[in-house]
């Protein structure tokens, strides 16, 4: 991880450029969606707050690691029992509490820094998370789902199976379920056949 990110204070700009660059790295999309499906699949978003979770830095890629660090604003705290359900499978995690030096909305001349157009900068308390998760886990995880998204589904059996089990329930009430024949249960009479006068 930078060491300035865990440092006093982190920064809005930084923040930002890092965002840029992972949408202008096809590498770095996919390796951001491998690492976001591994906490996924670890029911980490089960737990308070993980959803709201912000990247700020990374996805970081390493000989046997990828390192991902993410952001809450002080009071949304992540819960850290989603974070010990990574540690058993060899995960890292660290928590940190630090402040985002950010630009204030402008709304009158006295959001701007005096002599300059430019917004004051306000410093914000915040939550950094850092993960940091084995390649093989990643590389597992994602074998599963590509697993599962390359098995093909035959549309023609699906609608086949679905005319069969119409077929099926017209079959019971014209006959009655085959557990009210058994015990001779009246059968229900055809459409348009009366019971006869005796």
């Amino acid at each position: 991880m930078d060491k300035d990110l865990f440092a006093d204070h982190t920064d809005y700009w930084n923040v930002a450029q890092n965002i840029k660059n992972i949408y202008v790295s096809e590498n770095s999309l996919l390796t951001l969606l491998d690492f976001e499906r591994v906490l996924d699949e670890l029911d980490i978003y089960a737990f308070k707050n993980w959803s709201l979770g912000e990247l700020v830095q990374g996805p970081d890629v390493g000989k046997y690691s990828v390192s991902c660090t993410f952001m809450w604003p002080e009071k949304l705290m992540p819960d850290p029992r989603g974070a010990r359900r990574l540690l058993p499978f060899d995960c890292d995690v660290v928590f940190k509490k630090t402040q985002i030096k950010i630009p204030v909305k402008i709304i009158d001349n006295g959001d701007y820094i005096p002599g300059t157009k430019k917004a004051r900068i306000i410093e914000k308390p915040i939550w950094l998370v850092e993960i940091t998760m084995p390649k093989a886990l990643i590389s597992d995880i994602r074998t599963g789902s590509i697993e599962f998204e390359d098995e093909e589904i035959d549309l023609a059996d699906l609608d086949q199976a679905y005319e069969d089990d119409l077929d099926q329930e017209q079959y019971q009430d014209q006959a009655g379920s085959p557990a009210q024949q058994a015990m001779g249960a009246p059968q229900a009479q055809p459409a348009g056949m009366g019971v006869p006068n005796v």
